[in-house]
């Protein structure tokens, strides 16, 4: 699973890219042909407050994969085929919109970089869901895809994106394969100034991102870098200098997971405690093979924690006692924060 920051040229989001995986990324303007990736780690309090109980000899946070994707040229010119395809092959995508004049002291205009970015990809599924109408028209085959695809196209023509567009799960896999840029998840990221760090969010911005459904966070890339920097000691008492419980780019990782519809659990011991990823209503067996495909093969029954009700007791047995510690099976549905030992059999 990808989570793609997108924007136009100087945003500063290979900047941002850079600070959230410690990369050296070089900007290589509007256009540039490559996609940068880079693995971050979640950061999770959760995970943090375990390693305390547990002491155990490593710790391992959940995981997201970052793609620093290339931008568009130019506003109004349109998505050019390499970051099409790019865009393609993402889950979910940020856009990064400018929040301080352009080296030609050019004033941020975030809320229409946001609309020409949206109308960027609402046009080019457009143009994708034209042809392929007229194909099944004359070809005479496939209504319901024709169907599905016609009521894509009215919404398109109304400039909405995609993703508003609320279908059941059957006509949802008449589309899948078009990997429509406008239906991906879509988080809006505010790349503001040193001096604008601790300010609210503009109040347009705010109501176009409320308008479109969108969450809008802000950071600064350029401070994000600095900090990223630090040794994990000075990192403390720089953001407490700055008033900052934080970094933003710790929100931003969170509110990506989130946009990929990840939800986290734990497995606890002595050796290790460990965040898995795994998708929002997943059943315990398909958790138990994020861990080891064996244990989702021999799956018998996961033992479960609720992660709130055991910080208070931080004790295994004492939960069992009081019949906090529960036995689910193979129909059990994850939730956020689940504390499991699985049982399998090979």
């Amino acid at each position: 699973m990808k989570a793609g920051l997108v924007g136009y040229a100087q945003t500063g989001k290979t900047t941002l890219f850079n600070a959230l995986t410690g990369q050296n990324v070089q900007t290589g303007g509007a256009g540039k042909a490559k996609s940068n990736l880079g693995v971050i780690k979640v950061p999770d309090e959760r995970l943090t407050r375990l390693t305390a109980i547990y002491k155990p000899r490593r710790t391992v946070p959940a995981e997201i994969l970052f793609v620093d994707v290339p931008g568009p040229r130019t506003k109004g010119s349109g998505i050019d085929g390499v970051t099409i395809q790019a865009l393609q092959e993402m889950d979910a995508l940020a856009v990064v919109l400018r929040g301080f004049p352009a080296l030609d002291a050019t004033l941020a205009q975030p809320v229409r970089e946001l609309a020409d970015f949206e109308a960027e990809l609402i046009l080019n599924d457009l143009a994708v869901v034209e042809r392929r109408v007229e194909r099944l028209v004359k070809e005479r085959s496939n209504d319901r895809q024709k169907a599905v695809l016609t009521q894509c196209l009215d919404h398109l023509n109304a400039e909405r994106p995609l993703r508003h567009l609320e279908l059941p799960a059957e006509d949802e896999r008449e589309i899948s394969s078009f990997a429509f840029l406008s239906r991906k998840p879509l988080l809006a990221v505010l790349n503001t100034t040193e001096a604008n760090v601790v300010t609210p969010i503009p109040e347009d911005l705010v109501a176009a991102c409320h308008d479109r459904r969108l969450e809008v966070i802000s950071v600064c890339a350029s401070l994000e870098a600095e900090i990223a920097a630090l040794a994990p000691e000075e990192q403390a008492e720089f953001l407490a200098g700055l008033g900052i419980a934080e970094p933003a780019s710790a929100l931003l990782i969170r509110a990506a997971y989130a946009l990929l519809d990840y939800i986290s659990f734990f497995t606890v011991g002595e050796d290790e405690v460990r965040a898995w990823q795994v998708y929002r209503g997943s059943k315990a067996p398909k958790a138990a093979g994020r861990v080891h495909s064996d244990i989702e093969r021999g799956f018998i029954r996961a033992e479960v924690m609720a992660y709130e009700e055991f910080i208070p007791v931080a004790n295994e047995a004492k939960m069992r006692e009081i019949g906090k510690l529960r036995v689910e099976g193979k129909e059990y549905v994850m939730k956020d924060g689940d504390i499991v030992n699985f049982r399998f059999a090979v």
